[in-house]
């Protein structure tokens, strides 16, 4: 029998070493494999990171591509649009029912009233009239069994006709004397006297007050530039180049200058100051892409004033320098320029909530496009609380004669419902992305939250700032017909003819009839104190007529 020498006890020590050495490459190769896994896990966990932002990053790109889209070529109301999937004037709970079928009718008795009739408007009574008569000729005057037929009655119908602008030259004829007895050598006085020549505005202008108001409402009322104006002179038979239409506002607006100041004084006298910025351009700034007007609005007293201010710069030093010793509230938007007026003794900021509610309507209008679906969202929730604050103010405003008790009631009916929209901002902000519409709208809104609940304060002070986006608005009008100004000076001059004639219009004053009493009287002003008289809320309207 043969014997196996590989089972032998000396081979046993080689068997054990190879063995150990097939563990370690075992374990080494199962230490390499759990790197590689290790290190697949994280490469899928970075993918995974990395894709997931991509996703956030594409969907935000695409918000703000329907974001554009909306703002070329969407509604530009602030209201929301009429679908359904605008905002229920019922809760579900208070959701009226359908009738059930089986109901019999209900006799209802519906009381009489007077309908309007339909059809276009009378014409004013103030109006003249020119009557022109029609009659029937001679012959039809005969009835046909001989007898002449008789006046009854008649029929009037009116049409309304216009006359077109008409031009005049006013001579100003100044008599001259002189003495021919002595022919001035027994006398001390002058050998030929004169009439003096009249005080004008613009010394030896052609330019009467009543054109100088014509030029200038056209402008900044109408908003009509000066070289239509141009053609339009040329076509009634006069040239008045667009140049001298521009020196004639320069000199106009020097002059007005103590009023602008007067404006400005009047403006900080008041308890509450709208304010409000818009660009514009200057072509001497030629370091500058924008300049800025500024307009500023008095709100909580009688007598209105807006005053306009032309600047180079949209920085907190203007609007400081503006309100310099100026003691109460400033409602403006979230713009941070503003940020300088809060470090300042005396002076409490106002947000606008128009500016909260419009973010959130962006954001309703691309959720809109985006998805058909009715399901309410947080946006939807948003504009529920804010039309609270306005209902009440649509409701309550001018029902409520005391403005103490209209405060009162207005705090205590908004501050619950005010700090529930703080809590679901709150909440909401912890769950939105910070870039997007919604995230923007909602971090607006906080970081705007104590100068929001800052109307609260005072009957007087509106949520919003709509008095002066409303007073800029004329001015941004115009800008679209003269596109920019040539420096700095027509800026102001410009700045100093809007504040005169929006003063006007608030006050209830028609701008032309206002510009062109004050330019008759402005040439006889003398002392500081008949300035005063002059402004438009000091104005006393039988004057004009």
């Amino acid at each position: 029998m043969k014997r196996d020498t590989n089972s032998s006890p000396e081979s046993m020590p080689d068997l054990a070493e190879q063995v150990q050495v097939l563990t370690a490459l075992f374990s080494e190769q199962e230490a390499r494999f759990t790197t590689k896994e290790a290190r697949f896990a994280t490469r899928e966990a970075q993918f995974t990171a990395r894709e997931e932002e991509y996703k956030n990053q594409i969907a935000l790109l695409e918000e703000q591509v329907l974001f554009l889209k909306q703002k070329l070529f969407g509604r530009k109301s602030d209201q929301l649009p009429v679908d359904d999937r605008q905002l229920s004037f019922f809760s579900e709970e208070d959701a009226p029912s359908a009738a059930p079928a089986e109901s019999s009718p209900e006799e209802i008795t519906v009381s009489s009233h007077n309908r309007k009739k339909p059809g276009r408007k009378p014409l004013p009574e103030s109006l003249p009239r020119v009557e022109v008569v029609h009659d029937l000729a001679e012959s039809e005057k005969t009835c046909s069994c001989g007898c002449l037929k008789s006046c009854i009655g008649q029929e009037v119908s009116e049409q309304l006709d216009i006359i077109p602008a008409r031009l005049q030259v006013i001579r100003h004829i100044r008599l001259k004397y002189a003495c021919k007895g002595c022919e001035g050598v027994g006398s001390s006085d002058p050998t030929v006297m004169i009439a003096p020549a009249p005080v004008q505005l613009i010394d030896k202008s052609m330019a009467s007050a009543g054109l100088l108001a014509h030029v200038l409402t056209a402008k900044f009322v109408d908003a009509l530039p000066f070289y239509r104006q141009e053609k339009q002179f040329s076509r009634l038979g006069i040239d008045i180049p667009r140049s001298t239409m521009c020196n004639w506002a320069m000199h106009v607006a020097e002059a007005c200058s103590p009023l602008q100041d007067l404006l400005i004084n009047e403006i900080r006298s008041g308890p509450l100051i709208n304010v409000d910025e818009t660009t514009l351009k200057v072509l001497s700034e030629k370091t500058r892409s924008k300049c800025y007007m500024w307009v500023l609005c008095s709100e909580g007293i009688s007598r209105q004033s807006v005053v306009y201010h032309y600047a180079p710069g949209r920085g907190g030093e203007v609007i400081s320098d503006i309100l310099a010793d100026y003691r109460g509230y400033v409602q403006t938007d979230g713009y941070k320029g503003y940020d300088v007026l809060s470090r300042s003794e005396g002076i409490i900021l106002v947000g606008c909530w128009a500016h909260v509610r419009r973010r959130f309507v962006d954001v309703t209008k691309i959720k809109g496009l985006k998805s058909k679906s009715s399901k309410k969202t947080n946006a939807l929730t948003a504009l529920e609380y804010i039309d609270k604050i306005y209902r009440f103010e649509k409701e309550h405003r001018k029902t409520i004669g005391s403005e103490a008790e209209f405060c009162a009631r207005r705090a205590s009916e908004l501050t619950p419902e005010l700090k529930k929209f703080h809590t679901f901002l709150r909440d909401l902000s912890m769950r939105t992305p910070p870039k997007g519409l919604l995230g923007k709208a909602v971090f607006y809104a906080l970081n705007q939250w104590p100068r929001l609940c800052a109307y609260l304060e005072r009957g007087y002070i509106r949520p919003d700032n709509n008095r002066a986006e409303n007073a800029i608005r004329p001015f941004v009008v115009g800008r679209k017909n003269w596109l920019f100004s040539g420096n700095g000076k027509g800026a102001q001059a410009s700045a100093t003819l809007f504040s005169l004639i929006e003063t006007a219009k608030a006050n209830g004053v028609e701008p032309y009839a206002y510009l062109r009493y004050l330019f008759e009287k402005l040439p006889h002003v003398k002392q500081a104190a008949e300035y005063k008289k002059l402004l438009p809320q000091y104005l006393d309207p039988k004057l004009l007529v």
